[in-house]
């Protein structure tokens, strides 16, 4: 959005008027494309998200963003993102260290490693599928331990009382 500098000049024309831009708490999103009469054979990298509505072969490698592959979207390609979104078609390995979406019209086949999946109704999808539970980090591992260890040790006493009741009721049952 633009403003006037000074709100005094809301008589002038419009032409007169010097606008500056709205800053935003956050950077806007930015995402490259590749249209589809584009054709790429090789490696593609970055650290911005990418829309592939083209034909792309090779390799993928945008780590840390997403890439999504439109309707139009053709990739043979290994695919290493941290998101990815099909609605194209895709043959090749998609490796996610977030998630995979595979939207109706989207096509993949090749092996998937991901966090998170989701495959909607009238996807295709050929290949192995490789859930991985989501990775933690050292400083929080260690907080849940300390947390941990501490009701444990209240708790120790507690099992040896719960357990003596336990023989008798399968001595009951016998």
């Amino acid at each position: 959005m633009l403003q006037p500098l000074d709100n005094s000049q809301k008589s002038q024309s419009p032409s007169n008027q010097t606008y500056t831009p709205v800053r935003t708490a956050t950077s806007p999103t930015e995402q490259a494309s590749i249209g589809r009469s584009l054709v790429i054979k090789g490696e593609v990298s970055g650290s911005e998200s990418l829309y592939i509505d083209g034909r792309i072969e090779g390799t993928i490698n945008i780590a840390d963003n997403r890439v999504t592959i439109g309707r139009n979207g053709n990739v043979a390609a290994n695919i290493h993102a941290r998101e990815v979104v099909i609605i194209g078609k895709v043959t090749g390995n998609v490796q996610c260290t977030d998630r995979l979406e595979i939207r109706s019209e989207g096509a993949l086949t090749g092996d998937i490693i991901t966090q998170r999946i989701s495959v909607e109704e009238g996807a295709m999808l050929k290949g192995s599928v490789q859930i991985r539970a989501a990775e933690y980090k050292p400083e929080s591992k260690t907080e849940k331990q300390q947390a941990q260890a501490k009701p444990l040790t209240a708790e120790a006493s507690k099992p040896a009382t719960s357990e003596q009741p336990k023989p008798a009721a399968a001595v009951a049952h016998a």
